[in-house]
């Protein structure tokens, strides 16, 4: 059984940082690219960053310089570190693979809730 847990949301101020960390079963995480998406109230979700079992990454624009991906593929953890944070920002937080196929979609999990505000 599949199974994503996301962590480490919360209430920050704008310029504040948060890390974000996801636990994956093993099945899902050793091979795959992994990601981590984003939907905001009212908007479709959308991918903010992934990374490569060997530990290439990419960002969207809307985060680059901000957000930092990373894995321990030891803990079959993925984390995102982000800082410089904005309103804009506020979402809830999902990992997943990458890309979404019509497997992956079955494998959501809670996310976690970021707000940013003052």
């Amino acid at each position: 059984q599949v199974q994503l847990v996301e962590s480490g949301g919360g209430l920050v101020q704008p310029g504040g940082s948060l890390r974000l960390s996801c636990a994956a079963s093993g099945s899902i995480f050793s091979n795959n690219w992994m990601g981590w998406y984003r939907q905001a109230p009212g908007k479709e979700r959308e991918l903010v960053a992934r990374i490569t079992s060997l530990g290439l990454k990419n960002y969207a624009d809307s985060v680059k310089g901000r957000f930092r991906i990373s894995r321990d593929n030891a803990k079959n953890t993925v984390y995102l570190h982000m800082d410089s944070l904005k309103p804009e920002d506020t979402a809830v937080y999902y990992c997943n693979v990458w890309p979404i196929t019509a497997r992956a979609g079955d494998y959501w999990g809670q996310g976690t809730q970021v707000t940013v505000s003052s």
